[in-house]
């Protein structure tokens, strides 16, 4: 600090509103308690995990505090003329959360925190009004890192849903490509084809063996192995009868194609054109291949677009309605899939069908599930993978979900400290301790209960609430 005595008069801390009816002689002992420090632009009034030690009144100037979020350093408040921070009476706060910059000249007052704590004694209406600064101030805080914590949640699930739709959209885009491809071959194929003497007989057989082969719903799931195996007749066969275009043994065999098929074929085509035969077989799979590509993917894109309508549930009021748990359960993962994917992470569902319809807020039970299996797939990242187990049942009148992972379990010295406001294991931007509190809140919003079980290898939440909480 530069250290420089400046005249503050008991008007000066009188102007400032939360001080404006504390007596004279309060004010007086405060002001006599503390000294005047003032900075210039740019420099630091206090670094990042300073020891809280003063109580400290900004006359002039103004601070801006900044902390490492997400390994930047981010503006999390700021401090103006008439601002009072630091230490306050019954404030647990022992360390600064991050560091404070001078963005305007600033002149402080600073009293010393044992100052402060004798105030207590024997100042009631001074310290009334240090504890309302407290109040307003563990407000404005609460709110910000609610919303950094909606932030982080939002951010990952973002993420993750960014991956998932990219799945899906690039597999259309590519099936888009190669059907385009399809259909310029067909003029070619076209005047190829009408050239054959083909009996009409012969054509419909043909059409037959095609059609029942694109058609089939039975095809047999063929190991790596097998599914070579089969190519490599098919492509025997095709050298047999001089056949050079090999390509078209792979695409057969994923339709189930055998030798005898293509004797069948070889049978109604006039030699030796079955060449031309098997170019426009092989087109036409290859389109209805992709056709159910781009199908089967823009099914998942509609899917992903649904869970994340009813995840966040925003055609919904917030009163308690009749809902299926499992569906909340079910959405949550769907969003998280990526992260359990990424994360090499075997989910097991151990979920009970039978369970009635409960009685909640939709919305707010997403943000449990959406917290709780978050925190258990980023606890089995040190061990690069894991098993994530989610159980639900019945008990009596109440339902049991049970999130369970084999990650390296939390200290028996924090466990109890698990569900307290802004308490977080994680480093510096990865999280803001208010997940598990937010949980712990919406449980008892919903008249259940909240409970950890953990040992290494084996952590357990056990969530309980009413099925029908009126």
């Amino acid at each position: 600090m530069n250290d420089v005595k400046l005249e503050v008069t008991l008007e000066e801390l009188k102007a400032i509103p939360v001080l404006s009816e504390v007596p004279d002689d309060q004010l007086q002992w405060f002001l006599d308690a503390g000294e005047v420090v003032t900075f210039e632009e740019g420099e630091r009034v206090f670094e990042f995990g300073d020891a809280v030690k003063y109580t400290t009144v900004l006359l002039e100037g103004r601070i801006r505090i900044c902390a490492t979020q997400g390994g930047k350093y981010r503006e999390i408040a700021v401090i103006r003329e008439q601002g009072i921070t630091g230490y306050l009476p019954f404030s647990r706060a022992k360390k600064t959360p991050g560091f404070g910059e001078c963005v305007r000249r600033v002149r402080l007052l600073t009293v010393p925190a044992d100052k402060i704590k004798e105030a207590t004694k024997i100042h009631y209406e001074l310290t009334e009004a240090l504890v309302h600064t407290m109040t307003s101030r563990v407000r404005d805080f609460t709110s910000l890192q609610q919303q950094n914590e909606k932030m982080f949640a939002l951010g990952k699930l973002s993420a993750g849903l960014a991956h998932e739709l990219n799945n899906p959209a690039a597999a259309i885009s590519r099936g888009a490509s190669s059907l385009d491809k399809q259909i310029k071959n067909l003029p070619a194929m076209f005047k190829a084809i009408v050239s054959l003497n083909m009996k009409p007989e012969k054509v419909d057989k043909v059409n037959e063996l095609l059609v029942s082969r694109a058609n089939q719903t039975d095809r047999p799931v063929l190991s790596m192995m097998d599914k070579a195996d089969h190519e490599d007749a098919l492509a025997d066969w095709l050298l047999d009868h001089d056949i050079k275009k090999l390509e078209f043994a792979e695409n057969l065999v994923d339709f189930d194609f055998k030798p005898a098929d293509l004797d069948h074929m070889n049978a109604c085509t006039p030699s030796p054109q079955l060449e031309i035969v098997l170019a426009w077989v092989n087109n036409y799979l290859l389109a209805t291949k992709m056709i159910d590509d781009v199908k089967e993917s823009a099914q998942r894109i509609s899917q992903l677009v649904t869970s994340v309508k009813n995840f966040t549930h925003m055609d919904r009021d917030t009163d308690k309605q009749l809902m299926d748990i499992h569906a909340g359960i079910r959405n949550t993962l769907t969003m998280l899939n990526y992260k359990l994917k990424k994360g090499n992470v075997k989910l097991v569902e151990d979920f009970d069908l039978t369970l009635p319809q409960v009685r909640a807020m939709a919305g707010e039970l997403n943000q449990v599930w959406t917290n709780v299996i978050d925190n258990a797939i980023d606890a089995m990242e040190p061990n690069g993978g894991g098993t994530l187990e989610i159980r639900t049942r019945k008990d009596r009148q109440f339902v049991q979900v049970i999130i369970k992972d084999n990650g390296p379990g939390i200290p028996e010295e924090l466990q109890s400290q698990i569900f307290d406001p802004f308490f977080t294991t994680k480093e510096m931007g990865k999280g803001t301790g208010l997940g598990l509190d937010v949980v712990s809140r919406i449980i008892r919003q919903h008249n259940g209960t909240v409970k950890v079980h953990s040992v290494p290898g084996d952590t357990e939440f056990e969530i309980c609430f009413p099925l029908n909480d009126d």
